[in-house]
């Protein structure tokens, strides 16, 4: 039986985008499984008894290190801000390609607490910055130096002992350019350096917490139970900064929906499923609700979208052990439709990541997929016609072109740069001052005015000289003939409607990292925890792939 990828009509929805879930696809799941087998050392650990001072944690494999350095800094509490343009942070890190020498360490130890207004060099890979929970820190500190755990609530309500505001790479400020190491095998998968950098820092925060303890009373102290560690993770508050970067890369996000695509379809058309891979399965849905009743979050918004999807898996669960038969052929194509059918689209999208679980051998070779050489897709094809890129447009965006932009719900927002906060922001369009320096993020309203001014024009004209008289329309033009080719390229929904909920942008991008537990602010940012439940390092070597839905108490 032959199976079609989901359209992206439906599937490319804000809506449906922002229900997506960590899955086995997800940056920080196959960055463990990658360097499961590279030896982790810690190789210096010098801190005083307040626990300030500079630590090294590395990665080794032959001849290939990683090294993470990591400093930690003394400041008061009226200057710790999660602000993309605050100064000073609890702490600093930059992932060093290969073993630090003296030289290296006095020189990022000048630079790196800096970090925008510090400089790097090619020899540096990750830059970021973390602040305390200084709430938690400092109860674990206190439980573990009167030689006690500390509560297991409040843990849980927090999930981190700190959190990053930032993570950079890519040649920003210094940092080694993509070209120079885009080639190894290890790193092939996207932000897999991002994600060990995180990884990382989320030992040193168990380490220096222990350390802090022992020195307060050194007698009495304990270390933080590894099972309570597993269960911490690294915090992050994500805002509008990050929405621009899937408008801005169409055929990397392309790959990451076309990867996630593909695996739904071939599980589905497995005919006869082992009774191994559907025990699996059913483990992981019904260990799965713990990770839901854990959730915390104050927003009405996503309460509701919890309560929802918390009812469906439990019926899901029902009709599975009532109803269902994995003896039959394509159970998981059945049970798929069944979801589409009778439950929300955040359980459709929750499910699908559990369905691949069991199927490491269709996830594998997806992973390495993921990745895009985005300027060979940047140069329009000039030499083909305006009737060409009309039926491109009328086919790849039939529902965008049915939005009509004259009604004022449909153009209220509008994206710019904040010159305060040097991020992303976005405001109403009739209300506020400032549309003129709107960012070229409304691509619905775009791609229509593009139709609109095809449907006047010559079909034989040839894409040059259309451009010569519509050089403003350049960008939307090289977006129809990418997704010509690339059908998940594409939000298929209006950036800049009324009704547009901006953390789902967030939110998909966030998945695919491996986030857990969204915790919505506001409709334009959240809070969220990475690498909570994951292996520690020293477990790496032998641990379990599916710790995502270990039922953990």
């Amino acid at each position: 039986m032959r199976v079609e990828l989901r359209d992206p009509n439906i599937i490319m929805k804000l809506s449906r985008l922002g229900s997506f879930h960590q899955s086995k696809l997800s940056f920080l799941r196959s960055f463990l499984k990658e360097f499961k087998d590279w030896e982790y050392n810690r190789d210096l650990f010098d801190l005083d008894k307040n626990g300030f001072g500079v630590a090294i944690y590395s990665f080794k494999k032959k001849k290939r290190v990683y090294s993470l350095i990591c400093f930690a800094n003394k400041i008061d509490d009226t200057e710790r801000s999660d602000r993309v343009i605050a100064t000073k942070w609890d702490a600093a890190f930059t992932l060093h390609d290969g073993v630090p020498n003296k030289n290296d360490i006095e020189r990022l130890k000048k630079e790196v607490p800096k970090q925008e207004v510090g400089r790097l060099s090619y020899k540096e890979l990750t830059l970021s910055r973390a602040n305390k929970s200084i709430r938690v820190f400092e109860h674990v500190v206190d439980s573990l130096s009167n030689g006690k755990q500390p509560n297991l609530d409040l843990l849980e309500k927090v999930g981190y002992l700190y959190r990053t505001t930032a993570v950079y790479g890519s040649g920003k400020f210094g940092l080694a350019d993509r070209f120079r190491i885009k080639n190894r095998e290890e790193i092939n998968g996207p932000f897999r350096l991002e994600m060990m950098l995180v990884y990382l820092v989320r030992q040193f925060t168990f380490d220096q917490v222990n350390h802090v303890a022992k020195n307060r009373n050194p007698k009495k102290a304990i270390n933080l139970d590894p099972e309570i560690c597993k269960n911490l993770g690294i915090g992050n508050s994500t805002g509008l900064g990050m929405a621009p970067f899937i408008v801005n890369h169409p055929t990397l996000l392309n790959n990451w929906i076309l990867s996630r695509e593909t695996a739904l379809k071939e599980i589905r058309e497995i005919r006869k499923v082992d009774l191994q891979d559907s025990n699996l399965f059913k483990k992981c849905l019904k260990n799965s609700i713990r990770n839901i009743t854990s959730w915390n979050t104050e927003s009405e918004y996503q309460l509701k979208k919890i309560n929802n999807l918390l009812i469906d898996v439990k019926k899901l669960l029902d009709f599975i052990e009532t109803k269902f038969d994995f003896e039959k052929d394509y159970p998981f194509n059945e049970l798929y439709l069944w979801l589409e059918k009778e439950t929300c689209e955040e359980c459709i999208e929750y499910v699908v990541s559990i369905m691949m679980e069991p199927y490491s051998k269709i996830i594998q070779p997806l992973i390495r997929k993921m990745s895009s050489e985005e300027d060979k897709y940047f140069n329009i094809p000039t030499d083909r016609n305006v009737e060409e890129l009309r039926s491109i447009i009328k086919s790849k965006y039939s529902n965008i072109l049915s939005i009509d932009f004259n009604r004022d719900e449909n153009h209220k927002k509008f994206w710019f740069i904040s010159k305060n906060k040097e991020e992303p922001r976005i405001a109403d369009r009739f209300e506020e001052q400032g549309s003129e320096l709107e960012q070229p993020l409304a691509i619905a309203r775009d791609v229509k005015r593009l139709y609109e001014k095809l449907l006047v024009t010559e079909n034989s004209m040839t894409i040059d000289k259309f451009l010569i008289e519509n050089s403003d329309l350049r960008h939307v033009v090289r977006r129809a003939f990418i997704v010509e080719k690339f059908p998940y390229s594409e939000i298929q929904d209006n950036t800049i409607s009324e009704k547009m909920v901006p953390i789902d942008m967030l939110r998909l991008k966030l998945s695919f990292f491996g986030a857990l537990k969204f915790d919505p602010r506001s409709d334009k940012w959240l809070r969220i925890c990475m690498f909570q439940g994951a292996p520690l390092p020293d477990e790496l070597k032998n641990y379990d792939d599916h710790w995502v839905y270990n039922s953990y108490s």
